[in-house]
C-alpha cells in the first residue's frame, strides 16, 4: 500500500484550482435539472419579497392586525376550532410529499405504473389542498375582506392574505396540471428509453411549493 502523499498547492493558486475543481460536481447534472433549480431559485426570491414586505407591514401598522385564531377557526358540531381547516391543509401537503417521494424512488426503479399512480395521488392531495383553500378563500369574502379592506382591523390583512395565498395557490394548479401531465405520460411509457429523471424533476417542484407553505403556514397563520 502507497503510504505517500500528494503536495497541496497552497496560496491564490490553490484556491482557484479547488475553486474550478468544483465544476466537476455539475457534469452529471441534466440541464431538465438544471433549469428546474435555476426557476426554483428565482421563485424562492419572490417569495421572501412577499413574506418580508409582508412581515415589514405588519410591523409598522398602527391598526391591529386581525388574530388569526379566530379568523381562520371552524365549528365543527358546536365546538369553536381554531385553524382547524389550515392544519388539515397542511397536512394533506406533507402528506403529498411523502407520495411524491415515493413516486421518484419508484420511477428510478423503472416501476412507471406504480409512480404514475402514485404522482396521480399526489396530484389528487393538490386538488383537494386548493378546493379547502377557495373555501377559505369565499368565507373572508363573505365575511367582508377584501384586498383594500379589512373589517376584522388592519387594511393591509385583506391584501397580504390574497396575494401570498393566491401566489402559492396558483403554484399549486400548476403543480397538479404538470403532475397529471407527467403522470400520463410516465404511464404510457413515453419516458422508458430515456428514463425517469422528469419524475424527480416534477418532484423538486412539488417539494418546494410544499416547503413554502410551511414558511406561509409559520410566519402568517401562527404568527
Amino acid at each position: 500500500m502507497d503510504n505517500t502523499t500528494q503536495p497541496t498547492t497552497s496560496g491564490m493558486t490553490g484556491l482557484i484550482e479547488d475553486w474550478v475543481s468544483d465544476k466537476d460536481a455539475f457534469k452529471n447534472v441534466s440541464w431538465g435539472k438544471t433549469m428546474m433549480w435555476i426557476f426554483l431559485l428565482s421563485d424562492t426570491f419572490i417569495f421572501s419579497c412577499f413574506l418580508v414586505g409582508y412581515m415589514s407591514v405588519r410591523m409598522t401598522t398602527d391598526v391591529p392586525w386581525p388574530n388569526t385564531s379566530e379568523v381562520f377557526a371552524l365549528t365543527i358540531a358546536g365546538e369553536h376550532i381554531p385553524l382547524i381547516l389550515i392544519a388539515i391543509m397542511t397536512f394533506v401537503l406533507i402528506t403529498s410529499s411523502g407520495t411524491m417521494a415515493m413516486a421518484v424512488n419508484c420511477g428510478y426503479r423503472r416501476q412507471r405504473k406504480q409512480a404514475a399512480v402514485l404522482m396521480l395521488v399526489t396530484a389528487f392531495f393538490g386538488v383537494c389542498f386548493v378546493g379547502m383553500q377557495a373555501f377559505e378563500w369565499t368565507k373572508l369574502i363573505e365575511e367582508g375582506v377584501r384586498p383594500w379592506g379589512n373589517p376584522m382591523g388592519a387594511p393591509q390583512f385583506g391584501a397580504a392574505f390574497f396575494m401570498i395565498t393566491g401566489f402559492h395557490g396558483v403554484h399549486v394548479s400548476i403543480g397538479v396540471i404538470y403532475l397529471t401531465v407527467v403522470a400520463l405520460k410516465v404511464l404510457r411509457g413515453d419516458y422508458e428509453e430515456r428514463g425517469y429523471e422528469i419524475v424527480e424533476i416534477t418532484g423538486l417542484y412539488w417539494h418546494f411549493v410544499d416547503l413554502v407553505w410551511v414558511f406561509i403556514f409559520a410566519f402568517f397563520y401562527l404568527w
